[in-house]
C-alpha cells in the first residue's frame, strides 16, 4: 500500500480504459494502412496481443504479489512492447 505503485493502482476508471485501448488498437490499424490490409490487420492484432499479454501479467501479480508495485508496471510496460514486436515478426 505505501509503494509508488499503489498511488496509481486502480485510478484509471473501467471504461477510461477501455476507450484508450480501442483507441491504441484503431492508431496502430491506422498507421498500417498504407502497407495494405494484411498489415492492418496484423498492427490491431499485435496490440490486442500487447494488451492481452500485459493484463495476464497484472492478473497472475495481483494474485500472487497481493497488488502491484512501479516494478510491476514496469515488467507489464516491457512485456506489452515485447508481445507486439513478436506479433509483427510474423509475416
Amino acid at each position: 500500500p505505501e509503494g509508488l505503485g499503489a498511488a496509481v493502482a486502480g485510478a484509471v476508471p473501467w471504461r477510461s480504459a477501455g476507450v484508450v485501448a480501442a483507441v491504441v488498437v484503431l492508431g496502430c490499424a491506422a498507421a498500417a494502412l498504407p502497407f495494405g490490409p494484411y498489415a492492418v490487420v496484423r498492427h490491431a492484432f499485435a496490440a490486442l496481443a500487447a494488451l492481452a499479454a500485459a493484463e495476464l501479467l497484472l492478473h497472475h501479480c495481483r494474485r500472487r504479489l497481493g497488488g502491484v508495485t512501479g516494478d510491476v508496471f514496469g515488467a507489464l510496460a516491457e512485456t506489452a512492447a515485447t508481445m507486439a514486436l513478436v506479433v509483427l515478426t510474423f509475416r
